[in-house]
């Protein structure tokens, strides 16, 4: 089973990010993404996407990405469903973000909300969880090549 999903797109607004009873940031964006193919007016029309991340990840968004950034998000969809003050049933569907990159810097967000660029892209993610490193298998010792001269069985061995 594959569940993955990369989104390219801009922050329709900055990051909130919140803690859990236990400190653990909890970060909610919206992401706009375009669609590849222009509407009945000739114009592009876009997505609108829930993400959320979680820890480092959240973290990150906070301190890093603002409203109009350009970024790359890695993650995963996810259902919830719940019941809601007023009895009835409510269901979402969002992306868990697993990886978030800034795509370009934060003038340049800036720039491009009117209307400008200078064309360069500068990429910004969130760390890598910290993993360690696998162990170095033991290898037995090399032992030298046969020689084509030695094999018997080589059918094309000089005769």
């Amino acid at each position: 089973m594959l569940n993955r999903v990369v989104l390219v797109g801009r922050l329709v607004a900055d990051p909130e990010v919140k803690y859990t009873p236990q400190g653990v940031a909890v970060a909610s964006m919206r992401v706009a993404v375009n669609r590849v193919v222009k509407n009945d007016q000739g114009e592009y029309e876009a997505d609108f996407f829930s993400v959320t991340a979680w820890r480092r990840t959240a973290e990150f968004a906070q301190n890093y990405l603002t409203k109009g950034r350009l970024v790359s998000i890695d993650g995963r969809l996810q259902q919830r469903s719940w019941t809601a003050q007023d009895g009835t049933r409510r269901s979402v569907v969002e992306i868990v973000a697993d990886n978030i990159e800034g795509l370009d810097r934060k003038h340049d967000a800036e720039a491009s909300a009117m209307g400008e660029s200078d064309g360069e892209i500068e990429t910004v993610s969130a760390p890598a969880p910290a993993r360690k490193p696998a162990p170095t298998p033991a290898r037995p010792p090399s032992k030298p090549a046969p020689s084509i001269e030695d094999d018997d069985d080589d059918p094309f061995a000089d005769e």
